[in-house]
């Protein structure tokens, strides 16, 4: 074993830090108490249901809603009392497409280079630098309104970025748009988040969701966790004592499933492409094929399989709902 020591890696830069902050509209609490602490280089996603908080949290980070309690420093400016300086030192795309449809793609970028306070000398090659980030140089020419939904959000992207933040908040920014242009947007995102901008995400895509560096999920105004994916997973919440998940195949698996939740050692049971995810009591694999093919479904077999995110997801909803309802 080698001997050799190395340096611990130095330590990050705090770009939000978020201590009990709250938001009451009236006698609603949109968002209550809460904490985040999210990291120079951070791919941070923000999940919860419509109508949790979400844009709530979101515009109080961007410094256009005052917290009723609480503090929120952003790129080391607090959201209160600097929220100008907020603005400026920011970039955000919603999910709607928000740019000039009847104005060309550098026309575009001209006007928010104008509008983010570049000096003139310096907004051609500005320009330039976010054409060549986001690749969109063969449509310079062309408007706006004419481009497909992907090349739409590679305008946006770059008009957000035209101003050099260190800070990127996206709305759901591959809402509506191809599997490949998601994708390709995803890999620009990871490109600069190794150049050290940061990003605060909000989605419903799982799968964006696993590529998320850090993970919090808001349930009705409150956080309810926060972490890494990979630390999410392992909560003891996700996968109780005493039960375990595993991966079913079969022939007609909506049969198998239907077939499944009758059995009462089932906790859970639900269809992931061509297989059944299973939460279901220990030690209850070779039951559970047994019981199949007593039940018509010969060839089923079964082996475990961590959570995934949307396991943990939604068995923390139900339980929060269950809360609520109690």
């Amino acid at each position: 074993m080698s001997t050799e020591t190395y340096p611990a890696s130095p330590a990050r830069p705090t770009i939000i830090k978020a201590v009990d902050l709250t938001r009451r509209f009236g006698p609603f609490t949109a968002v209550d108490h809460i904490n985040l602490d999210i990291e120079e280089g951070d791919i941070f996603g923000f999940l919860g249901p419509n109508g949790s908080g979400k844009t709530t949290v979101i515009r109080m980070l961007c410094g256009l809603l005052r917290p009723t309690e609480g503090a929120a420093k952003v790129l080391g400016n607090d959201v209160t009392r600097d929220s100008e300086a907020v603005k400026r030192s920011i970039g955000y795309m919603s999910q709607q497409f928000s740019l000039y449809g009847d104005l060309s793609v550098m026309e575009n970028l001209k006007f928010y280079a104008g509008i983010y306070g570049i000096p003139r000398r310096e907004r051609a090659a500005r320009i330039e630098e976010v054409i060549n980030i986001v690749g969109i140089g063969d449509y310079r020419k062309q408007l706006a309104l004419r481009l497909s939904g992907g090349w739409k959000q590679r305008l946006a992207l770059a008009c957000a970025l035209v101003h050099r933040p260190k800070l990127m908040f996206l709305d759901e920014p591959t809402a509506g748009i191809d599997p490949v242009a998601r994708r390709d947007l995803w890999n620009l995102l990871f490109d600069l988040a190794g150049q050290g901008v940061t990003f605060f995400v909000s989605t419903h895509y799982m799968d964006e969701a696993e590529r998320c560096s850090h993970i919090g999920y808001i349930y009705y105004s409150k956080l309810i966790v926060y972490g890494t994916p990979s630390e999410l997973k392992r909560m003891p919440e996700v996968t109780p004592d005493g039960a375990i998940r595993l991966e079913l195949r079969a022939g007609q698996i909506a049969a198998a499933m239907r077939c499944l939740n009758t059995f009462p050692y089932v906790l859970d049971a639900t269809i992931f492409a061509d297989v059944v995810h299973v939460l279901t009591e220990e030690h209850t694999e070779q039951r559970i094929v047994d019981d199949l093919g007593r039940h018509g479904f010969p060839n089923a077999s079964v082996q475990p399989i961590p959570a995934t995110l949307e396991d943990v997801f939604v068995t923390l909803s139900r339980e929060k709902e269950r809360q609520r309802n109690a």
